[in-house]
């Protein structure tokens, strides 16, 4: 009489299976990383410019607040070593627009919120796939209470208008949104 095979099943994924799922998962395409970029295996270097100030309103600190937050950005989530000049990436831009505009108009019309908005032409050249070449404008804007002087909150709004700038121009580079 044969013995019976009888198998035990416990719901539990083998050692071995997981962390061969999770290797495949994490190097079969080779480009994503857990930041959310998308930088191909063969680009090794960035060039940032630094971002020219061509708007008309004058802001003095702004180009070199905007170069410096895309640098840091692109220290702090890629792998990419950073040069002065051609690098596999290359990114330009140019601040082409500060103004203010009213938004909320009071019954006396009189502005009860302004609104500063900074515009931005950016140039990026990728030189190893130059398909993900592009030029394109970006621009971001923060409110402010009209009882406010600019001078008052100009400094904290920029802040967060740098950040949403670097944080959209980052995206469009390097992780392909």
């Amino acid at each position: 009489m044969a013995k019976r095979l009888t198998v035990h099943r416990t719901g539990r994924v083998p050692v071995w299976a997981a962390g061969l799922l999770l290797a495949l998962l994490t190097a079969s395409c080779g480009i994503y990383s857990f930041t959310g970029t998308s930088i191909q295996p063969d680009v090794q270097s960035v060039a940032i410019h630094y971002f020219e100030y061509k708007a008309l309103r004058v802001n003095p600190s702004l180009s070199n607040a905007m170069t410096e937050a895309m640098r840091d950005k692109f220290q702090k989530l890629t792998r990419l070593e950073q040069v002065e000049e051609n690098g596999d990436l290359d990114l330009a831009a140019d601040i082409t627009g500060y103004d203010i505009k009213p938004m909320a108009v009071t019954a006396g019309e009189v502005a009860a919120q302004n609104r500063l908005t900074v515009t931005v032409k950016a140039y990026f050249i990728n030189r190893k796939h130059s398909e993900d070449d592009w030029e394109k404008s970006f621009s971001a804007y923060a409110d402010y209470d009209s009882q406010n002087s600019l001078d008052a909150v100009e400094a904290t709004l920029c802040e967060e208008i740098i950040d949403k700038l670097v944080e959209d121009i980052f995206n469009a580079a390097v992780a392909n949104w």
